[in-house]
């Protein structure tokens, strides 16, 4: 999902940062799979080559999803297809 996908699914249209926010403040073991949210390009937030964002490519890799690139395709990854998108 996309951090807009979730911010409008959470009932905040329009507040893609305050998601961003809150996965920020996670503890480092919580059980919220915080890896399967990038941002609306199909990019991982992360500044590239940083261990939080090798982390989370591989975490995504490893549940199936493939990247091109930096880039996955939303329309076969996405978690809201393209019809639910507001």
């Amino acid at each position: 999902a996309t951090y807009g996908q979730v911010a409008s699914e959470s009932g905040f249209p329009g507040q893609a940062r305050l998601v961003g926010y809150a996965l920020h403040s996670l503890p480092p073991h919580a059980e919220v799979p915080w890896q399967r949210v990038i941002n609306s390009q199909g990019r991982i937030s992360f500044p590239r080559g940083s261990s939080a964002h090798r982390r989370q490519r591989r975490l995504l890799s490893g549940e199936g999803v493939i990247f091109h690139g930096d880039t996955i395709d939303l329309e076969r990854f996405g978690w809201l297809k393209t019809s639910r998108r507001q």
